[in-house]
């Protein structure tokens, strides 16, 4: 049985707890849009060249991306939609697809990946999105700078801009949710979204974000 929601508001809706113990009891929905951890120990990798512009933020956690979900986890999520995007696709031994979505994050000389990359399910042409996010340094300035409150935490335009492939998407499920970026972006274009997120503190984060309107 599913407990009553965290939040549930507008369309927007976020559970609080685990994937795995919360998917099985969700209705099938229009879009996967979500950011699973990579199992590539992100935040344990200690180099000073990423953090040249300024001291690193320590977001109080190391050991959530060790390990990637199970294959049977992501399958299951990606069952539940009719259309699938996932970043990190290229560490999950996702199979083989004609449409991958690519992030230019234009985030200079580090040691940081130029690129992320996003499998999908869709069918039409490699497409690519350029918007820097390197630390304190982002696209945009001034009172449209994102507050970034998660380690890997995505620019909300980039997920507005993949949004954009799926018009006919009416509600979306991110079942790793972290800070809720996916569910702003799907508030700021008029859909629905339902997100998953097992850490308290950013389920607090996420309904924050979505009571201010903007980009924060």
């Amino acid at each position: 049985m599913l407990d009553p929601p965290f939040y549930d508001q507008d369309g927007i809706t976020i559970h609080y707890g685990t994937a795995e113990k919360i998917l099985p009891h969700l209705e099938p929905v229009d879009l996967l849009l979500t950011d699973p951890p990579y199992g590539i120990g992100v935040m344990r990798i200690d180099n000073p060249k990423r953090s040249v512009l300024a001291k690193s933020r320590d977001y109080g956690i190391d050991s959530w991306d060790d390990e990637p979900p199970p294959r049977w986890l992501l399958d299951q999520a990606i069952e539940k939609a009719s259309k699938a995007m996932i970043f990190g696709g290229n560490h999950l031994g996702l199979p083989g697809s004609p449409c991958w979505l690519v992030w230019d994050k234009d985030n200079g000389a580090n040691s940081f990946a130029d690129c992320e990359l996003v499998w999908t399910n869709l069918e039409t042409a490699v497409r690519r999105f350029r918007w820097r996010w390197q630390g304190m340094l982002q696209e945009k300035s001034g009172d449209q700078k994102e507050a970034r409150v998660h380690p890997t935490q995505k620019p909300v335009p980039l997920l507005q801009w993949m949004l954009g492939f799926v018009p006919e998407a009416e509600t979306v499920l991110d079942p790793f949710m972290g800070s809720g970026s996916t569910l702003v972006a799907a508030k700021l274009e008029g859909r629905k979204a339902i997100g998953i997120e097992r850490r308290l503190d950013y389920c607090h984060a996420a309904v924050a974000r979505l009571a201010q309107g903007v980009l924060f």
